[in-house]
């Protein structure tokens, strides 16, 4: 199990911010903080070594009898979100129970996210919304069957609908993890950060941001060096035709 660092937030909208060489790039607002350390799992006591983090303070009336107490005993007050980070030992022994965590600890701006959420939910949806099926065409002859999903048997061999075929059913709602997205702006007197691009889930839906799994440094795919502009009319011209 990859163990990595994180915090959890909230998802604020979308905005942007322009780069120093002028480029407009599209971020999402994530309010990150602050996020208290709420426990600690050990090897000795659990079978394995996680930091418990909070975040998002409710009031003491809707929390239940095992929050309440499990708040007590740490000294920290209940909270909407917790979520367990699996961490080294030795990573886990460097936090303390009741910490406020900053985001600059954390994190860098620059590198990679993996960020977590639960998508918005789009209810029940045909087999083109949902899969982006094509449907059939609308000539002479066809009736009623535009938009269906054709036939879902095999006949005689295996002789039954195979596991997992794709039809209507319930769209979105479910956890769902974006990666590598660039993390471009730390703001840490405002407990929130910039991402670049979109996240699952609504405005004010909650998210885990964690390092990625899959790499250190933000690429991003693509964007490669325009050549020099040529100073012949003539050419210019065939590119702009072009789309160039």
């Amino acid at each position: 199990m990859a163990m990595r660092m994180g915090v959890l937030g909230k998802k604020l909208g979308m905005s942007q911010v322009f780069a120093e060489d002028g480029e407009r790039i599209p971020v999402t607002v994530i309010q990150a903080g602050p996020n208290y350390v709420v426990g600690k799992r050990t090897e000795e006591r659990d079978g394995y070594s996680a930091l418990v983090l909070g975040f998002d303070e409710k009031p003491a009336r809707l929390a239940n009898k095992p929050e309440l107490g499990q708040h007590k005993a740490s000294g920290t007050k209940p909270m909407r979100v917790v979520r367990e980070f699996r961490l080294p030992a030795e990573d886990v022994a460097k936090y303390e129970v009741g910490q406020e965590l900053k985001l600059s600890e954390v994190f860098e701006a620059g590198i990679p996210l993996d960020v977590t959420g639960t998508s918005k939910g789009k209810g029940y949806q045909g087999v083109i919304k949902r899969h982006g099926m094509s449907g059939t065409k609308a000539s002479h002859g066809v009736h009623e069957y535009f938009r269906h999903g054709g036939s879902i048997g095999c006949r005689l061999t295996p002789g039954r609908v195979v596991k997992g075929k794709r039809m209507a059913g319930q769209m979105g709602s479910e956890r769902t993890t974006v990666q590598n997205l660039q993390l471009v702006q730390i703001l840490d007197e405002d407990n929130a950060v910039l991402v670049r691009g979109s996240i699952p889930g609504p405005t004010n839906g909650y998210v885990m941001l964690r390092k990625a799994a899959t790499r250190t440094v933000y690429k991003r795919v693509g964007m490669g060096v325009e050549e020099a502009r040529s100073k012949n009319p003539l050419k210019a011209s065939k590119k702009a035709a072009a789309g160039r």
